[in-house]
């Protein structure tokens, strides 16, 4: 069985963009334990069981803006949104 992760480790992935609390795909395919790419590939599989905003990419002003915040992008990944939206 695997050990819970920190609830500080998942709150420090967490960003607040366009208005809604989001993760990082990289960051939500460490805490599952899957290449992201994996990740993604999975979740465009099965789009039917996600909520249509449950994925979204920066634009580039966005992700121009947000480097302060989110100093790990390399101008490519997605932003999956958290439970609240």
């Amino acid at each position: 069985m695997s050990e819970l992760v920190p609830h500080e480790v998942v709150e420090n992935k967490i960003y607040l963009i366009r208005g809604h609390k989001v993760m990082l795909d990289k960051d939500l395919a460490i805490l599952y334990g899957v290449p992201t790419k994996r990740l993604n590939e999975q979740v465009r599989r099965n789009m039917k069981r996600f909520p249509e905003d449950f994925m979204f990419q920066l634009t580039l002003e966005e992700l121009q803006s947000s480097r302060s915040q989110i100093a790990t992008f390399d101008g490519r990944q997605s932003l999956l949104l958290s439970g609240d939206n």
